[in-house]
């Protein structure tokens, strides 16, 4: 058995080691939506790490690409092939959840770290952890979609600029223009 000094300073020095990995990926820490533990975004591909989107979103919690219109046409194809046969195309809901209104079955989702979250680690049901089939850029482009399928009025939509709220219009059917 250890003695109580050494366990300490061992102690120390794994958390040491776990704070140096977690700040070289950035310097927020994000939560399964469901259980509340920290999520490992080492388990994320190194492909799309290195992208200012992510770096400004690991730093801040700030998806640079909501509301541009060239990263919402990736984000579109991406939640087309991996997200609207359960949550609809329009993000209406299907045998998943709606997720273009003012309902969030998990309320962290109204922010874009909890929806980072979601999609990150998964949640209840089918909805399981994405980071094995998206990168972590690709899960941006995919929740500027999402909220640009937003049908709810602007002082609602917590992750808009003020900016981009005094230009927002919610979305239609007719705005999918590709």
């Amino acid at each position: 058995m250890p003695k109580p000094l050494t366990h300490a300073l061992w102690l120390a020095a794994a958390l040491a080691a776990l704070g140096t990995a977690a700040s070289a990926i950035g310097s927020m820490t994000f939560y399964n939506t469901v259980e509340g533990t920290p999520l490992s975004l080492s388990d994320a591909p190194e492909e799309g790490r290195d992208t200012e989107a992510v770096k400004t979103f690991l730093d801040t919690g700030v998806n640079i690409y909501n509301e541009n219109p060239e990263a919402l046409k990736e984000g579109e194809t991406l939640y087309l092939g991996m997200c609207s046969g359960c949550h609809g195309h329009y993000g209406e809901g299907k045998i998943g959840p709606g997720l273009n209104d003012d309902y969030w079955t998990y309320d962290v989702n109204r922010e874009d770290t909890g929806l980072f979250s979601t999609i990150f680690g998964g949640a209840r049901g089918q909805m399981g952890p994405m980071y094995g089939a998206l990168n972590l850029d690709e899960m941006l482009h995919t929740m500027a979609w999402v909220r640009h399928l937003y049908t709810g009025p602007a002082d609602t939509a917590g992750w808009l600029t003020e900016e981009q709220r005094a230009s927002f219009k919610p979305f239609t059917h007719e705005k999918t223009s590709n």
